[in-house]
């Protein structure tokens, strides 16, 4: 419980990169952090330049489904590194299994689970994550509804947005 508490208190006191750094897990330069669990070897994880890990993304470094050959064979372990290479974005709530290395200009999908790499260029979502589109191909499409409000302060950016014709909003076609 102790131990817990001040598992806690480090959190609090560290911005998520410093704390990442202090579990093991080796961050390039200009990243934006929004997780503090790295998994049970954040060591094995590894993040290159200018990559976004947003909320909840889950890290696993080791496959724990051995657990069923422990009476057999009691130290049965296997771990698998992870890598994230330059300027990537990991969508909420992904979970990246073992072995597993992202490219370079990846996008990868909210609640997606990433089984196998993913090759430069590439934007990945689903279970397990498939190949949607390349990078290239979704930033032609996101540039049709650009409104170039990233920066805009709220009141501003939401009258602005509450202007919008439906054509400028971002449109998912129905299931069939």
């Amino acid at each position: 419980m102790i131990k817990k508490i001040i598992k806690n208190i480090n959190k609090l006191r560290q911005s998520p990169i410093s704390y990442a750094k202090s579990k093991g897990v080796n961050i390039g330069k200009n990243c934006k952090i929004a997780i503090d669990e790295w998994g049970s070897e954040p060591y094995l994880i590894t993040i290159g330049n200018h990559v976004h890990i947003t909320t909840n993304v889950q890290f696993i470094n080791h496959d724990g489904g051995v657990w069923v050959f422990r009476e057999e064979i009691p130290n049965f372990d296997v771990f698998g590194r992870i890598s994230i290479d330059d300027n990537s974005y990991i969508g909420n709530n992904a979970v990246i299994m073992p072995g597993v290395q992202i490219g370079k200009n990846c996008v990868i999908g909210a609640n997606s689970v990433v089984t196998k790499n993913i090759p430069d260029n590439t934007v990945a979502a689903g279970v397990p994550a498939t190949y949607i589109c390349s990078t290239e191909e979704y930033k032609l499409k996101m540039m049709k509804i650009n409104t170039n409000l990233k920066y805009k302060d709220d009141v501003l950016k939401r009258e602005a947005i509450e202007k919008l014709p439906l054509n400028a909003f971002i449109y998912k076609k129905t299931l069939k």
